[in-house]
């Protein structure tokens, strides 16, 4: 991701089903450049990688992602702030996204352990993170503010080196499908 990406996005993000479950929420120009000059701050200090989604085919940003929390001492991530626009939603377009966010995680940074988490009401999101082969680890009550003031609980998985092989497998095989 970089500044050049903004008009790209905007094209895409103004959609409230987006943004229903994470903790900002944009809906203006303003809004989205905030969004991205952050994922772009957290870059430079070198704890996080974020990403645009790119529809080959078409060469069009189709949404975002980033590998956050990024921490090389314990070889620890989180993988998230991921999005689609949503007539993107359902196209087995995430699970060829995850798997290259998680090969480049564990085989080109040498990363131990990958963690997801969602809103506690993510229900389909919940269900992706299990189909892909992560694993469920607890939920953290009230552990975030939504922008309209409500709490978040975030429901917590993780993938980690161990288990890489077979979640690689699982990935590997849905995008060869080109399934969900």
């Amino acid at each position: 991701m970089t500044e050049n990406h903004l008009a790209a996005l905007e094209e895409i993000a103004y959609d409230d089903r987006i943004w229903r479950y994470m903790i900002v929420w944009v809906k203006s120009h303003d809004d989205l450049r905030e969004w991205l000059e952050s994922a772009l701050r957290d870059k430079a200090a070198g704890s996080s990688l974020p990403w645009v989604t790119v529809l080959k085919s078409e060469n069009r940003v189709i949404g975002s992602s980033r590998l956050f929390d990024l921490n090389l001492r314990h070889r620890t991530v989180e993988l998230g702030h991921t999005w689609l626009a949503p007539q993107y939603h359902g196209a087995g377009l995430n699970a060829e996204a995850k798997l290259l966010q998680l090969r480049y995680a564990f085989d080109e940074l040498g990363l131990n352990r990958v963690g997801l988490k969602t809103h506690h009401d993510n229900l389909q999101s919940q269900a992706a993170m299990r189909k892909i082969g992560a694993v469920e680890e607890g939920t953290l009550r009230n552990h975030l503010i939504m922008p309209d003031g409500s709490a978040r609980h975030s429901v917590y998985f993780s993938i980690i080196r161990e288990e890489w092989p077979r979640v690689r497998s699982l990935l590997e095989e849905r995008v060869a499908r080109g399934s969900v």
